[in-house]
């Protein structure tokens, strides 16, 4: 077997009309547009909309759009959203009087709805359309045609070797195509030779990989346009109906409509938290769920599920998720004369990771004074599920299971302005119009009480007691984005073809044979692929080997019978630079 190694040109051969010959060989082995160089002197209006056109939809500006539309993402994770936390921007606007008014004119509180990031993700929206279309119908084109026929020679390639065989062409060639396409090279005859391509894969990927990146913003501006969020504190026995008056807080997208909320119901029967008792994460949870009794619709069956975190309940395009949890003590008020005007438990938010907890307790209705006027009371709440003990000086949860629990009252009376019309919130009170009760010392009367135990209220204005019933709430987020199936889908389809264009290496095949001089075959192999790789060559010899069996190599002229020419003979020499193998 020969491989020859030398780029000579017999027969006084142009050198750019070989060149040319393998450009052609090697063309289309990618869809990507090929970019002219603008003609400055002539551009006119057309010209520079042209030019510009061609700049928006090329890949590095695709790119450049992507990485901008990353870099704009971050501001959104790091400065509070007024989409998402409302109070958190209220306490950044108190706490930065300087920067606050910049980033309202930057729009760095609205990341994701301001002017700025909604311009860099319509032009990358665009320039992935704009660059996908052409390349699709090449692509398309390319499918439906075949590769092209073999350069005049072959041993200018990269890849390349040659022998001679005494198997006649014609067989070469069939042995060749039947080879190529058993490693499912597409591969036909042209003229001399067999030409084959592999790897349309790869251009595949890409396109996929880019045709993802689009499902993926639609989905995302579908997503941020119809979505709904909204969350809700629920008491172990209470239930839930979704309902735009049943959420505690709820926002949605500028084109979400209140019928487009999926119709459920559940109740929270029992909530379940258990928590490292020993070790260095003692208190961490080991167990939150939460079980429940759901369902769909008006008239649905009622059905049993728990709900854990990070493991919704999803009913249609709603999603159910566990986001909190807390304590609720049960608490009983009555006026002077013994009557019961206020008994129910009183959701508290946790302070800590050992749920050290506060809130109001509110009598806004039935209650009279000693002298039997209408009045309001109000109490500051404070609880502990685990009580360090008055040593400690402190009313901090040392654990939060309900190992030690203990509630801290301090009492108000007056007009709490629920009529106001004044938005409240049932964990803030407020004192404008209260009075404190006062104890024997003229200090605010307050006490700390252990489940069972009754709070006298001074000059008989009546009792509090700690049940000794503690209930626990569960705070839930019904989230419901009806693009969420589609992006999750295009990021499984983009990370696909990323992978593809990235491993699948398109490359070309070309083998001739042809009847030398001395009536012996000549088989040239060749192999060409769209960048330097290790794996051209190594598939090339492994095909040369099966073709070689084959069509096995014939002796050299030379050594196929004794030497008689005449040395002094210039036409005898060998072909210079040819070497033997």
């Amino acid at each position: 077997m020969s491989k020859t190694t030398t780029d000579e040109t017999p027969g006084g051969t142009d050198l750019r009309d070989q060149d040319q010959d393998l450009g052609a060989a090697g063309s289309q082995l990618s869809t990507a547009p090929e970019e002219e160089p603008p003609n400055l002197p002539s551009l006119g209006v057309i010209g520079w909309a042209r030019w510009f056109w061609r700049q928006l939809t090329s890949m590095r500006v695709a790119l450049l759009l992507l990485l901008l539309l990353s870099l704009g993402a971050i501001p959104g994770s790091l400065i509070p959203q007024t989409g998402i936390d409302e109070t958190r921007v209220a306490d950044f606007r108190e706490r930065h009087e300087t920067l606050a008014p910049i980033y309202d004119k930057l729009g760095l509180f609205n990341v994701y709805s301001s002017v700025w990031f909604s311009a860099i993700y319509l032009l990358l929206f665009v320039s992935l359309i704009g660059c996908i279309v052409p390349r699709t119908w090449q692509f398309v084109d390319q499918l439906r045609g075949r590769p092209p026929g073999a350069p005049r020679r072959l041993t200018r390639l990269p890849a390349h070797t040659t022998w001679r065989t005494g198997t006649a062409p014609e067989e070469v060639r069939e042995a060749a195509l039947a080879l190529l396409k058993k490693r499912r090279f597409r591969a036909h005859v042209v003229g001399d030779a067999v030409a084959a391509e592999k790897g349309y894969l790869r251009e595949a990927g890409n396109l996929v990989f880019h045709i993802a990146l689009i499902v993926m913003l639609i989905a995302f501006g579908w997503g941020q346009l119809f979505k709904s969020e909204g969350n809700k504190l629920i008491v172990e026995g209470d239930g839930f109906s979704n309902t735009l008056p049943q959420y505690d807080d709820f926002k949605s997208g500028s084109l979400f409509d209140a019928g487009d909320l999926e119709p459920f119901s559940f109740t929270v029967k029992e909530f379940t938290g258990t928590y490292e008792r020993s070790g260095p994460n003692k208190g961490t949870p080991r167990t939150y769920e939460a079980g429940l009794t759901y369902s769909e619709g008006a008239y649905g069956e009622e059905k049993k599920t728990t709900v854990k975190v990070n493991k919704p309940l999803e009913i249609g395009d709603a999603k159910v998720y566990l986001v909190s949890h807390g304590y609720a003590p049960v608490v009983t008020v009555r006026d002077g004369k013994g009557k019961i005007v206020f008994q129910d438990a009183v959701p508290l938010l946790p302070l800590d990771a050992n749920v050290t907890s506060s809130g109001v307790v509110k009598v806004l209705d039935g209650y009279r004074n000693p002298e039997g006027e209408k009045e309001q009371l109000g109490f500051n709440a404070f609880f502990v599920p685990t009580f360090g003990g008055s040593a400690t000086g402190t009313m901090l949860s040392q654990f939060p299971a309900l190992d030690y629990p203990v509630l801290a009252l301090s009492a108000y009376h007056g007009d709490l302005r629920a009529d106001s019309g004044i938005p409240q919130s049932v964990y803030q009170m407020d004192k404008s119009k209260m009075k404190e009760f006062k104890d024997a010392d003229g200090e605010l009367f307050k006490k700390l009480l252990m489940p069972g135990e009754t709070m006298k209220l001074p000059n008989g204005a009546g009792s509090v007691t700690f049940e000794k019933d503690v209930k626990e709430w569960a705070g839930f987020q019904v989230v419901q984005e009806p693009g969420g199936g589609w992006a999750l889908g295009g990021a499984v389809a983009a990370i696909g073809g990323l992978a593809a264009s990235l491993f699948i290496q398109r490359r070309r095949v070309w083998v001739r044979a042809v009847e030398g001089p001395d009536g012996v075959t000549v088989v040239e192999m060749a192999g060409l692929g769209r960048s330097e790789s290790a794996k051209v060559p190594e598939e090339l010899g492994d095909l040369a080997a099966i073709l070689y069996d084959r069509a096995p190599g014939a002796p050299d002229p030379e050594d196929a019978s004794p030497d008689t020419s005449d040395p002094t003979d210039p036409q005898a020499a060998p072909a210079e630079g040819a070497e033997q193998q």
